[in-house]
């Protein structure tokens, strides 16, 4: 996939894509793109469905949404609400650790770079890219298990895991598409370009598309 392919291809999706599924994230940062929100719906999202996410979040976030309000909670009453996410009795833990934190070093304020993020219990890379991106509006690249698939399908990077991919993305993908790429791709992977036998004949950026790796299509 050429630089003007992708152009090409991040048009139709930006007039697609809000006619799909959006990922839970991005409908989580856009009640006010409150970092710390985002932060915490994407720690429940990991080895979870988007809509049990979604709904523990919600569930969760109406018990408290601040690191004040949430290390009020006991760790029964946090796993008691997100249940039935992925490791609840884990992410908890997480959570809560991650509140005291914020409160006892940075004022209760989600740090808004990478570096520090990935200090925290639980956050790596995906999750602090999120952050920056769909809580602060900054410039950052999320590489999920969608992104890295899709990237690698269109022909846009050739590489065997998502921190590569994100490295090559940050030399290669146009700034201007950063932070928009992920929630794109995701809607996109989630929608038309499956894992296993993607509907390529639905994919409205089919015609960009070197299908690398692709062996059973519909």
């Amino acid at each position: 996939m050429t630089r003007q392919q992708l152009h090409e291809a991040m048009v139709i999706l930006r007039r697609e894509v809000p006619n799909w599924d959006v990922p839970v994230i991005t409908l989580n940062a856009q009640d006010d793109h409150d970092p710390y929100r985002v932060l915490i719906s994407t720690i429940l999202s990991l080895r979870t469905q988007d809509q049990t996410t979604a709904q523990a979040s919600r569930r969760l976030f109406a018990l408290a949404d601040t690191p004040q309000a949430m290390v009020r909670l006991d760790r029964q009453t946090v796993e008691q609400t997100i249940y039935p996410v992925g490791f609840y009795r884990t992410k908890a833990l997480q959570i809560l650790d991650i509140s005291q934190r914020l409160l006892d070093e940075f004022d209760g304020i989600v740090p808004d770079d990478i570096e520090t993020l990935t200090t925290f219990h639980g956050v790596g890379r995906k999750t602090a890219n999120l952050v920056l991106s769909e809580g602060y509006g900054l410039p950052a690249i999320c590489v999920d298990t969608h992104v890295h698939r899709i990237s690698n399908r269109w022909g846009y990077v050739k590489t065997k895991e998502p921190l590569a991919t994100e490295m090559v993305l940050r030399k290669k993908l146009p700034k201007a598409y950063w932070i928009e790429y992920n929630p794109t791709l995701v809607a996109l992977g989630q929608q038309v370009c499956k894992p296993t036998s993607p509907i390529c004949s639905a994919c409205p950026v089919a015609a960009f598309c070197k299908r690398v790796g692709v062996q059973r299509s519909r």
